[in-house]
Order: structure tokens, then C-alpha cells, then sequence
């Protein structure tokens, strides 16, 4: 079966990579920046929020296990997806909400599941998520690849991304791949 590609930008991408590495069918993931207009950036500059870019993370995934549709109801429901330029403490348009798709079936996708999240009213305000062309990935650094994986007890890792990995577990416990 041949992979296929999706990228999310959801606040920290040390989150976002996180929550899609316990995904059943998921068989890699890649923190990284994508949506600006800076060729090469590093964290330092995509951090000053004057790249375009925001941090994301590319997934590669096999479409037989685990679908777009169901890996993007898990973005919508793992960070807060109506709020503007921010996750929690993290401010800056480089932590945006952002579905890139790869293909138009992949946009169709996001759009669905996002009237169908807004339908359902689980988020009280409105979900500001962009849904937006995919155009270019360039990795992050070495650092940032499985930083929650590697720095369990860092202490953003305790107190942002551990309840965030929970809820994931508890909502999504027939996709969880640990």
C-alpha cells in the first residue's frame, strides 16, 4: 500500500507530533514549518512570526488503516481550533490552525469535518482553522523531532502536551497505536 501525506498546523508542533504518533496506521511524523514564504527557515525565524510560516507536522500515513477524514477529526479535536493565532501560552501567526491539504479529495475531507465538528457545537465559539493548499515542507531541526518522546520530564512536556496526549487516548482509544 502506498503512503499517503497529510499536514496539520495546530499550536506547538511538539504537540501535534505527539498526539499523531500513537495514531494506528500512522508511520511517521515530521515536525517542521509550512505556509510561508521564507525557503529554508529556521525555528529562530519562523518564531519571530515574520516567515509566514507555521509550525506543522507532516504525517505519513496508510490510508487502510486509518483515513484522512478520521486523522483530521483528530487534529480537530486535539487543540483548540478557535483560537486565533494561539494555542494556550503560545502567540504568533507561526501557531495557527491549519489543515495544508495535499489533494482537492484531501480539502473536500477537511471541509466536511470541519462543518461536521461546527454542526455538533462541541467548540462554543467559532473554529477559525484555515484550510489551506499545500506547497512546501522543510524540516525542523534535529532537536525538535520526537521532542516529547525524548524529553518526557521537560516540563512543557508535564504540563502541556501529557493532557493533551490523554485526551487523545480516552476520545480516540480505537485508533491509539501504544
Amino acid at each position: 500500500m502506498e503512503l499517503e501525506t497529510a499536514t496539520f498546523a495546530a499550536g506547538c508542533f511538539w504537540c501535534v507530533e505527539a498526539i499523531f504518533e500513537r495514531v494506528k496506521g500512522v508511520s511517521e511524523v515530521v515536525s517542521g514549518y509550512s505556509g510561508g514564504f521564507m525557503e529554508n527557515p529556521t525555528y529562530e525565524q519562523v518564531s519571530s512570526g515574520k516567515t509566514g510560516h507555521a509550525e506543522v507536522t507532516q504525517i505519513k500515513f496508510n490510508p487502510d488503516i486509518v483515513s484522512y477524514k478520521d486523522l483530521v477529526n483528530i487534529f480537530f479535536l486535539t487543540h483548540d481550533p478557535t483560537t486565533l493565532n494561539r494555542q494556550g501560552n503560545d502567540v504568533g501567526t507561526q501557531y495557527r490552525s491549519a489543515i495544508f491539504y495535499h489533494s482537492l479529495e484531501q480539502k473536500r475531507a477537511a471541509e466536511e469535518a470541519k462543518k461536521e465538528i461546527e454542526d455538533k457545537k462541541i467548540y462554543q465559539d467559532p473554529i477559525v482553522t484555515t484550510i489551506e493548499e499545500f506547497k512546501r515542507f522543510y524540516s525542523a531541526e534535529d532537536y525538535h523531532q520526537d521532542f516529547y518522546n525524548n524529553n518526557q520530564d521537560y516540563p512543557y512536556c508535564k504540563i502541556v502536551i501529557d493532557p493533551k496526549v490523554a485526551k487523545f487516548r480516552k476520545e480516540f482509544i480505537d485508533k491509539v497505536s501504544e
